[in-house]
C-alpha cells in the first residue's frame, strides 16, 4: 500500500524528526506505529542518522505489529527488522543478525541491558522507540532502571502512548524522565512530589497516595508540552465510533445475601467440599468479591469453584442478540475463560494466526483478556461488539482493549457491553474507570496539538 499521510501524521513524523527527545501522546488508532516508522526512515536513510533503532514493545505488539507494519506500506518495505526475542540463544542470534531496527518486548529489557555492560560494549542503539511508554511509569521497576543506565547513550527517544497518566500526573514523571533526564519535571520523583504533589492517604510518615496541588495539572502539562504532542482520535480521523452499553445483572436474593455475608465478614462457608474460604486481608477479599460476581471463586490451593451462572447465561444471551456478528469476549479469571469454553464454542486469541482468522472473519466468538491484546494490535477487521464479562480496574487495559476494534478500516459502530452484576464491586469498578477516564482526558486536551496551526 501506498502510505498518504494524514495531516497529524505528517505533523508527527515532523515532530520526531525535530525534537531528539519525542513523545506522541496519541488516541488508539492514529496511526502512532507508520508514523513512527516513516520518521525512523527519513532519520536513517534521508537525514544518515546512526542506526540501529531499538523499538521496546508489549510482547504481542513486538510479534506482530512492527514487522507487519513494514511489509503493509510500500515506502517502509525495504527496513530490515529482527526480532530479539524467544530463548536467549534465540535473542542473541537475532542481535547479530544485521537490521535497521530491532524489535524486543519490554520484559527482556533487563536482560538486554545486562548483557550489553557485561560485555562493556557501547549502548549500540542510538535511537530508541518505546511503544506504549506508559509501561515504563514506575520508577520502581526494573525495566524502568535498567533503560535509565543507558539513558545518556540514547542519542534520540521516541515516546508513544496513547494512555500517559492513567492512575495521575505522577505516573508522568518516570515517563518524561527516560525521555529527558529529569530536564522539565525534576531529576528525582521526590523533587516532583515536593513541587506538584501533597499527600492524601498516610498513616504515620507513611504516604499511601498522593493528589496534586492546586495548579500542578496544568503547571505539569506546560513544561512537558514543549515534547509531547498529543491529539485524539476523534479530532483527526472520521471512524464510525463507539456505544457503550452497561448490561446489568441482577443477582438472586439468596446469591446476593450470600455475596454480602462474605463481603462484611472475609468468611465464605460450606464451600463445597472444601470448607470455608477466609479472605486474609482486603485486597484479597476484593479481589474474591470479583471472582464472586463472575461466577466462580479461587480456594487458597487453586481449586476453582463455581458459585452461578448468571453471567454465563447472559452472555449466551447477548451472543444470540448479536445475530451472527463477531464478538470479541474479555474475561478476568483464567476460571472465567474455562467455564466460557464449556458453555461456548469459542476460540482464544493466543497467536499471530489467531489474529489473522479473527481479521478474517474465521471466528464467531473469540475470548480474550485484555492484558493479551491491550496494545497495538489490529482487530477491526474482525467485529464491531466487545462484551466484557469481567472488568478491570487499569484504565489503560480498558481503553487499549477497546480500541482495538475502533481503528482506520472499522466499518461498523462498535458496541462495547459491560455486564455488571448489581449489588457488587462490578458497580465499583465501572465507577472507578469513569472517573479515572476524565483525568486523563483532561491531561491530553491540556496537551492536544492543533495540527493546523500552533497548540490549543
Amino acid at each position: 500500500m501506498n502510505f498518504d499521510p494524514y495531516p497529524h501524521q505528517q505533523a508527527g513524523i515532523e515532530w520526531i524528526e525535530q525534537h531528539p527527545a519525542a513523545a506522541l501522546l496519541w488516541g488508539m488508532g492514529t496511526g502512532k506505529t507508520v508514523t513512527t516508522l516513516t520518521a525512523v526512515d527519513r532519520l536513517l536513510f534521508d537525514w544518515l542518522e546512526d542506526g540501529p533503532v531499538l523499538v521496546i514493545a508489549p510482547k504481542r505488539v513486538a510479534e506482530n505489529t512492527w514487522s507487519k507494519e513494514t511489509a503493509k506500506w510500500e515506502h517502509l518495505q525495504h527496513l530490515r527488522i529482527s526480532k530479539v526475542m524467544g530463548s536467549g540463544i534465540q535473542r542473541v542470534d537475532a542481535i547479530k543478525t544485521p537490521a535497521d531496527i530491532y524489535v524486543i518486548n519490554r520484559e527482556n529489557v533487563v536482560w538486554l541491558v545486562d548483557l550489553i555492560l557485561s560485555c562493556r560494549a557501547p549502548w549500540p542503539f542510538p535511537i530508541v522507540v518505546i511503544d506504549e511508554l506508559s509501561s515504563f511509569k514506575s520508577a520502581q521497576a526494573k525495566r524502568w532502571k535498567a533503560l535509565r543506565r543507558v539513558r545518556g547513550q540514547i542519542k534520540r527517544i521516541i515516546g508513544l502512548t496513547g494512555t500517559p497518566r492513567p492512575n495521575g500526573i505522577e505516573d508522568l514523571w518516570p515517563e518524561l524522565y527516560l525521555l529527558d533526564r529529569g530536564e522539565r519535571l525534576g531529576k528525582t520523583l521526590t523533587m516532583f512530589r515536593q513541587k506538584y504533589l501533597t499527600p492524601e492517604k498516610m498513616n504515620g510518615h507513611i504516604v499511601y497516595s498522593y493528589k496534586p496541588k492546586p495548579g500542578a495539572e496544568q503547571e505539569v502539562y506546560d513544561r512537558i508540552g514543549d515534547i509531547c504532542m498529543s491529539i485524539r482520535k476523534e479530532d483527526v480521523l472520521s471512524l464510525p465510533g463507539q456505544i457503550y452499553e452497561d448490561v446489568e445483572l441482577t443477582p438472586p436474593k439468596d446469591l446476593l445475601k450470600r455475596y454480602k455475608k462474605f463481603e462484611r465478614d472475609k468468611v465464605l462457608e460450606a464451600l463445597d467440599d472444601h470448607g470455608d474460604l477466609i479472605a486474609g486481608s482486603e485486597a484479597a477479599l476484593v479481589n474474591k468479591l470479583l471472582q464472586f460476581a463472575n461466577g466462580a471463586i479461587y480456594d487458597e490451593d487453586g481449586g476453582v469453584h463455581e458459585l452461578h451462572s448468571v453471567k454465563l447465561d447472559a452472555l449466551e444471551e447477548l451472543l444470540e442478540e448479536a445475530g451472527g456478528d463477531n464478538v470479541l469476549v474479555l474475561y478476568a479469571y483464567k476460571h472465567d475463560a474455562d467455564r466460557i469454553r464449556s458453555r461456548i464454542e469459542c476460540r482464544t486469541l493466543d497467536t499471530p494466526q489467531d489474529i489473522d482468522d479473527w481479521n478474517a472473519g474465521r471466528i464467531p466468538v473469540a475470548i480474550a483478556h485484555p492484558a493479551s491484546i491491550g496494545h497495538g494490535l489490529n482487530l477491526q477487521d474482525g467485529g464491531h461488539i466487545i462484551i466484557w464479562y469481567g472488568l478491570t480496574w487499569s484504565l489503560e487495559l480498558y481503553q487499549q482493549a477497546n480500541e482495538r476494534l475502533n481503528r482506520p478500516g472499522q466499518q461498523h459502530v462498535c458496541r462495547i457491553y459491560h455486564m455488571i452484576l448489581k449489588g457488587t464491586y462490578d458497580e465499583r469498578v465501572l465507577a472507578a474507570l469513569a472517573r479515572k477516564d476524565k483525568g486523563q482526558a483532561a491531561a491530553l486536551d491540556a496537551l492536544r496539538l492543533d495540527i493546523l496551526g500552533g497548540r490549543a
